[in-house]
């Protein structure tokens, strides 16, 4: 075996372009990523996740950090994901992977106590008018997006009055996948969106995304800029408590929260796949991802062992140590 841990990445990501600061970007994060890996004794690489010549079976796990256009191709991107899961292990899970890309997560997290942007989900092959599902809803501004998604890709606002400019691309998007609406959040042309980054179970750092003057998207790709944010305490117990909310191990998330338009802390996703970590404003919090990712790629208990306890959980750093040479 070649490797202990593959960093994901996507193929036009794969080379430095010293130019574009956006690589630079990326490749000093993704940097940070695989220094604190190999500090803990293990064997990294990069690679983009559609390589078609590396054999998945030569490392021990993959980490996804970088594959951001996954929801451009997921028709590639979902075959691929099945099949490598059966041949190493994946941080994050396929389990939580699969369960995370589809935005219908929040209704389970909202029945779960969090509190949820609402959403109203319009299922492939609905033969209502986008005008119709806005009236359905009887909220005066909207969102509307993809249920798999990322990037803003295909999201726009609406009101009664550019509702109907939009009757025809919403035709043809709803025939080939799920959307969902969202009512407008005002507070995020002021306040913006923030990011609080839950690592190993635990708050590590936070920002806030602001959109650029007369836009709504907070992303860079459309102009959004990023700050650094000193969390409340209010805030990282909505983040940790949402993290806890859910069915599987977490080994990082990204809990991107607002204040609703009641002024109360709502979610508006939980970004666990490849969600940017923001590792340029807290280098350090890399290295609390290797040593969760360390802990459990060593920690494999027995399920036949009916004596094994936590008292029993062997001593990870001394082990990683036996595995790097």
């Amino acid at each position: 075996m070649q490797f202990d841990v593959i960093v994901l990445t996507k193929k036009s990501l794969l080379q430095l372009a010293e130019t574009d600061w956006y690589s630079r970007q990326v490749h000093h994060e993704d940097g940070l990523v695989m220094a604190a890996l190999a500090a803990q004794g293990l064997r990294v690489g990069r690679k983009a996740w559609d390589d078609p010549d590396f054999d998945w079976t030569q490392t021990r796990c993959i980490l996804f950090r970088t594959t951001w256009d996954y929801f451009e191709r997921f028709d590639e991107f979902a075959p691929w994901l099945n099949r490598v899961a059966r041949q190493t292990t994946l941080f994050n899970s396929a389990e939580l992977i699969n369960w995370n890309i589809d935005k219908h997560y929040l209704a389970t997290l909202a029945k779960k106590g969090i509190n949820t942007v609402s959403s109203h989900y319009i299922e492939r092959g609905d033969s209502r008018s986008l005008e119709q599902c806005l009236y359905d809803c009887a909220w005066e501004q909207a969102i509307l997006k993809p249920v798999v998604s990322g990037s803003a890709r295909h999201t726009y606002r609406l009101n009664g009055e550019n509702s109907a400019a939009l009757e025809c691309t919403f035709a043809e998007l709803i025939q080939q996948e799920a959307m969902m609406l969202q009512p407008f959040q005002q507070h995020i042309l002021s306040q913006g969106e923030l990011s609080l980054m839950v690592i190993d179970g635990a708050f590590s750092h936070a920002i806030r995304k602001l959109p650029q003057a007369g836009d709504f998207r907070v992303q860079d790709d459309h102009g959004g800029s990023v700050h650094v944010h000193q969390a409340t305490v209010q805030e990282r117990t909505f983040a940790e408590s949402t993290v806890a909310a859910l069915p599987f191990d977490v080994l990082y998330a990204r809990v991107d929260i607002i204040r609703d338009n009641h002024g109360q802390l709502a979610l508006m996703e939980v970004e666990m796949i490849e969600p940017e970590l923001f590792f340029r404003f807290k280098p350090e919090a890399a290295d609390k991802l290797a040593a969760g990712l360390a802990r459990r790629l060593t920690y494999q208990p027995d399920p036949n062992d009916l004596f094994c306890t936590e008292t029993c959980q062997p001593d990870w750093q001394t082990t990683l140590g036996n595995t790097s040479s």
